[in-house]
């Protein structure tokens, strides 16, 4: 069981792990132990998440969301099979909490009149300047 926060908290049959061999560093033990691990979390059959939660979650984790709704959160960044598992179970719960968080709604606000104006002196200047740029007549 994982303890996101105080509402939120995910079942052990949520969350499957997969030990595989990882990649760079690490020598023979590398080719020996599957040090690396992928952890899946069922997130869209969850029942422990909320509905904006999930879609939150869904947009933030991007490529790690799967066609079943399931987030696959990969570590192996270190040699420790324990830590690697501690290390993806710290990112999921951070990508939770994060998607917990309401985003702010934005209001939009007009230009003043005063930026209109700068702006539209600044292109008269500009087109000014390239209106000089003619070509050159060889009557000099």
């Amino acid at each position: 069981m994982l303890h996101v926060n105080d509402q939120i908290t995910i079942e052990a049959w949520e969350l499957t792990e997969q030990f595989v061999r990882a990649s760079g560093p690490g020598g023979q033990n590398v080719n020996k132990v599957s040090s690396a691990v992928e952890l899946r979390f069922e997130a869209a059959r969850s029942p422990n998440l909320p509905e904006p939660v999930k879609r939150r979650l869904r947009r933030l984790a991007g490529r790690r969301w799967s066609q079943e709704g399931t987030l696959v959160i990969q570590c192996d960044e270190t040699r420790s099979q324990a830590r690697n598992r501690e290390i993806a179970r710290e990112r999921l719960k951070a990508l939770i909490l994060k998607a917990t968080e309401k985003p702010k709604r934005r209001i939009p606000t007009r230009p003043t009149l005063g930026s209109k104006k700068r702006r539209l002196k600044a292109k008269k200047a500009r087109g000014e300047v390239k209106a000089l740029r003619g070509n050159v007549t060889p009557d000099d």
